[in-house]
């Protein structure tokens, strides 16, 4: 390795680096926004409590099974062919010309989406049934139960999921070259295409994908321990007595 050439690589298509490691981000933040929603929907309607019988059964089954299949299909595939299915194979069989960046915060939206269906799920699973009781007991429905006592749980626990969920959609966004997304890899292709110095051109990138996944987990390691608050804190009825 040249530190010279590593040097001049920098000094000449920083441009490049920059604007690759821009549309990195930027695919997985929205990606990771709009598949939290996703999940988060999914979670909820997947925890929807069975009707006894009528046509809601019957709906929420084969809601149900609509769900299973997109969460399986999209957590047992790789990224890589669910790109290729989506673009290449959605202009050979509906002949729709989908735009790349359309394409790509497609692809991991509902890639993610599928992997927080699950982790939301849980999260509302782990609640203690007790809480549902008790919002039953005071006339909350199974929506009202959801938005007032459940999911400001549901979101603050899996916080740490979703980020881990972003750090892992800013390295896979690589796989996008594959329909010619122009992120901080496919950008690097073409940078060791025009110097031949594949070693240096990807050690640079490497050390960008550090550095973002590096403060991304700092971020919301700090937003995390924001929202824990503080470990050690005195209650008001405490603190008078031990004023009196």
């Amino acid at each position: 390795m040249s530190i010279d050439w590593i040097v001049k690589i920098v000094s000449e298509n920083w441009p490049m680096f920059l604007r690759g490691a821009g549309t990195t981000l930027y695919i997985s933040l929205i990606g990771t926004i709009l598949g939290a929603i996703i999940g988060l929907l999914a979670g909820v309607i997947r925890t929807i409590p069975e009707p006894a019988r009528g046509p809601k059964k019957v709906l929420l089954k084969v809601v149900n099974v609509i769900l299973s299949i997109y969460i399986e299909f999209f957590r047992g595939t790789p990224m890589i062919v669910q790109a290729m299915v989506i673009y290449y194979g959605s202009a050979l069989a509906f002949n729709i010309d989908m735009n790349v960046m359309l394409a790509a915060l497609i692809i991991v939206s509902i890639n993610t989406g599928a992997y927080m269906a699950e982790i939301v799920r849980g999260g509302i699973v782990s609640i203690d049934k007790g809480q549902f009781e008790a919002a039953e007991a005071i006339g909350m429905n199974h929506l009202q139960t959801m938005m007032n006592v459940v999911l400001p749980q549901v979101i603050r626990n899996i916080l740490p999921a979703t980020g881990n969920q972003f750090v892992i959609n800013i390295k896979d966004t690589s796989v996008l070259n594959v329909i010619s997304v122009s992120e901080l890899y496919f950008l690097t292709k073409s940078v060791a295409g025009n110097n031949f110095r594949y070693f240096e051109s990807f050690f640079v990138a490497c050390v960008m994908y550090f550095v973002m996944t590096f403060i991304v987990t700092r971020i919301l390691l700090y937003v995390e321990r924001k929202l824990e608050g503080s470990d050690n804190y005195t209650m008001l009825g405490e603190e008078i007595e031990t004023t009196k």
